[in-house]
């Protein structure tokens, strides 16, 4: 009973949020990762927990093979009444050690900063460039990309080599770069209720995640507090108050954290864009 009522506590709370900065209406949270480190599942599972049963809007790839190609955004709907919630996930294709295979880093900049549409092919040789038709060329706050959920199966931390590593780093400097927040979601934990134990609250003392915690801080260079542990619907084909309550969590974190960056955006970046959008406006009155 404990975990249905701090599921129920989450879900109000999380209906009820809303961005700090009104010139943005939904939070933009984007998927980064290897390849079947459970970027879509995360998604799904989100949507999933939001509309009451398992679904499986993002497609699943295998641990060899990328199924996403395209750049998707999914918006979550609230399953209670049909409103759509203020975030949306953005599914990527996945990241690969070697040149040439996967997401094309090149591409990072552009999606982060808003230039990249809605069901963008992705092409692993070559990033999009602003002359592509589809190239966003004047992206607004509320367009950009608010924080980077990077991706680990924590079955495989071990095995992470150093050109995974260097390019999280490349990644890692492009999201700095944007003022973007930063989180490391660690997929695929063995028992859920180990983590979460007696309280979610404290998942991050158990003996089990604080050492794999800290394996990836230092990997990573990533704070402790910016990690996450979180295990996906895969196969289920009924939800698990546990498995909720821990989805629940982590998107409020996250979230949490993307408010406390917002609040501390240099007053240029909130003004610039809603001056910018109205003057367009004046161009386009003076010169219908």
């Amino acid at each position: 009973m404990l975990f249905h009522r701090q599921r129920n506590w989450l879900l109000a709370e999380l209906r009820d949020f809303k961005p700090k900065v009104d010139l943005i209406s939904e939070i933009c949270i984007l998927l980064l990762g290897p390849v079947g480190s459970g970027k879509s599942s995360f998604i799904n599972s989100v949507k999933s927990v939001f509309q009451g049963r398992p679904t499986r809007q993002a497609i699943v790839g295998s641990d060899d093979t990328s199924i996403t190609e395209q750049y998707r955004i999914y918006s979550v709907k609230d399953g209670k009444d049909g409103k759509y919630l203020p975030f949306m996930l953005c599914d990527s294709m996945g990241l690969h050690e070697e040149e040439g295979v996967g997401l094309c880093v090149d591409d990072i900049p552009h999606i982060l900063k808003g230039c990249v549409p809605d069901r963008y092919e992705f092409s692993p040789h070559k990033s999009i460039t602003p002359d592509h038709p589809m190239f966003i060329a004047s992206p607004s706050l509320k367009d950009k990309i608010h924080c980077v959920a990077y991706v680990l199966d924590i079955n495989s931390i071990s095995s992470i080599t150093s050109k995974e590593v260097a390019k999280f780093k490349e990644v890692q400097k492009e999201v700095l770069n944007c003022g973007t927040a930063l989180v490391v979601l660690l997929t695929k934990i063995d028992k859920c209720s180990e983590i979460l134990q007696d309280n979610f609250l404290n998942m991050n003392n158990s003996v089990t995640s604080q050492s794999q915690i800290i394996k990836v801080s230092k990997m990573l260079d990533i704070p402790i507090y910016n990690i996450f542990m979180v295990e996906n619907y895969a196969s289920e084909l009924e939800l698990d108050p546990l498995k909720d309550t821990l989805i629940l969590f982590v998107l409020r974190q996250m979230l949490r954290i993307v408010d406390d960056i917002l609040e501390d955006l240099p007053l240029k970046q909130v003004i610039w864009p809603l001056f910018h959008s109205c003057h367009k406006a004046l161009v386009f009155f003076e010169n219908p």
